[in-house]
């Protein structure tokens, strides 16, 4: 009787073995210090640098420039708790978002916290960055030939997706690590040209700075909006634990050291990448600037054809950083929860599926800015400003008011505040958006 029992936990243990090798998340623990940096930058760098220029100009000079070094520091402590809760417990390691959260508040109310609003990231963020890659390729082709036949954009998103439906088979994160890396390249690239051409086209004369509204409650509703747009641009924290996971670990070297090493890496490129392409960009167009500041830069073609292709390229890449979070939760369902044996027809019929039903949204609601803000304040603000705090006040449980308690209550009021007041901005500017909107336009 014993000896079966043995017998039927092996079996067991050597199943899950089997389907953690076969999933996305945990089949690869081979990655170096430096993936961790260039899948951060990859993930957090994207459609958020494009918009900071036109949040500055909802926010003005003082307050833009407070929220937007408040979010540095802030997302850069609660990423720097997510790493240490990674192996917080002794030869068990947290490896997707969703994992943490049961550990902190409880096998099903840990699985309702986090999935839900992980879902919501993951999936809105490849929404709109089917959107921005297709605008960015409009772009590119307007640019190009001014005098060719019009195009809808609609066609343009198309073009896009189609390349997910290739790339989206990739079976794992260090699978993607050089579609990764020249990701983190090219928006680094970018930014730099965006500022960069900024300061060769020097101040509009009719720069203004004042706000872009003309009434007092319009001006509340953009800074509402505006503090969903800075939200967004600090987005790795959805998928940290998940690219963590693919590091290896021993007791004597934890992968928090190599991993926090990559994080660094990644922090000082996100700085080398927001802050001037805000200020400048702000600086040169004032409140005129458009909500994606590659569409406000007309001249030099050249250099707006390179700079959107390089956005083209980053939002491939960051597709599908956040889309392997999305296809390992759904895989894994199908796998221990449906119990379908692990299959290449299984990984190919959940992936196509995916890829399509982003594409058809994306095609069919492309209202960059409002989408942008309201997912930035919805989704973003939870998982990456306050709930890593919640969970460490869960876990570590700090005396109350000493530092370390101090420090994560403020966290959680600057994003309570952002996830109450960001999306009531992005839904009035979608209203206001969707009026004219014509659909598949």
């Amino acid at each position: 009787m014993g000896s079966n029992k043995r017998r039927g936990s092996e079996s067991n243990n050597n199943n899950t073995k089997n389907v953690d090798d076969w999933l996305p998340i945990t089949s690869n623990r081979t990655a170096k210090w430096y993936y961790s940096t260039f899948h951060n930058v990859t993930a957090m760098v994207g459609a958020g640098v494009l918009s900071l220029p036109y949040a500055m100009s909802q926010m003005g000079w003082y307050w833009g420039g407070v929220v937007l070094l408040t979010s540095w520091v802030v997302t850069l402590y609660t990423l720097w708790q997510m790493v240490e809760m990674h192996e917080m417990v002794p030869g068990k390691r947290f490896d997707r978002y969703h994992e943490l959260g049961q550990e902190a508040f409880g096998e099903k109310l840990g699985l309702w916290i986090v999935v839900p609003q992980q879902l919501t990231v993951e999936i809105g963020v490849n929404i709109l960055y089917m959107v921005t890659g297709g605008k960015s390729l409009k772009k590119i082709y307007d640019t190009a030939c001014p005098t060719c036949r019009p195009l809808r954009t609609t066609y343009f998103i198309m073009m896009f997706g189609t390349v997910h439906f290739f790339l989206s088979h990739c079976p794992n994160f260090n699978s993607i690590s050089f579609v990764s890396f020249l990701a983190a390249v090219t928006s680094l690239s970018y930014s730099t040209i965006g500022w960069g051409a900024s300061v060769h086209k020097g101040i509009s004369p009719d720069a203004e700075y004042g706000p872009r509204a003309s009434t007092q409650i319009g001006r509340m509703f953009n800074g509402f909006q505006a503090l969903g747009e800075v939200a967004f641009a600090y987005a790795g924290h959805n998928v940290v634990l998940e690219i963590q996971a693919t590091m290896p670990s021993t007791p004597e070297k934890p992968c928090k050291k190599p991993m926090w090493k990559g994080v660094i890496g990644a922090y000082i490129i996100v700085a080398i990448c927001y802050f001037p392409v805000a200020f400048i960009g702000y600086a040169a167009f004032g409140n005129t600037v458009e909500d994606n500041i590659l569409i406000s830069l007309e001249k030099p073609a050249w250099l707006i054809i390179m700079a959107n292709a390089f956005v083209v390229i980053h939002v491939i890449g960051s597709y599908q950083i956040f889309a392997m979070g999305v296809f390992d939760m759904v895989e894994s369902y199908f796998v221990k929860g449906l119990k379908f044996a692990p299959s290449t027809m299984l990984r190919a019929t959940v992936r196509t599926v995916y890829v399509a039903l982003t594409l058809f949204l994306g095609m069919t609601f492309p209202f960059f800015g409002g989408l942008l803000s309201f997912f930035g304040g919805f989704a973003f603000a939870p998982t990456t400003y306050f709930l890593p705090c919640i969970m460490w006040l869960a876990i570590y449980k700090p005396r109350r008011f000493s530092l370390s308690w101090w420090t994560n209550w403020i966290c959680i009021f600057i994003g309570v505040l952002l996830m109450v007041l960001a999306p009531i901005g992005a839904l009035r500017h979608l209203i206001l958006q969707g009026k004219d909107y014509k659909f598949y336009s």
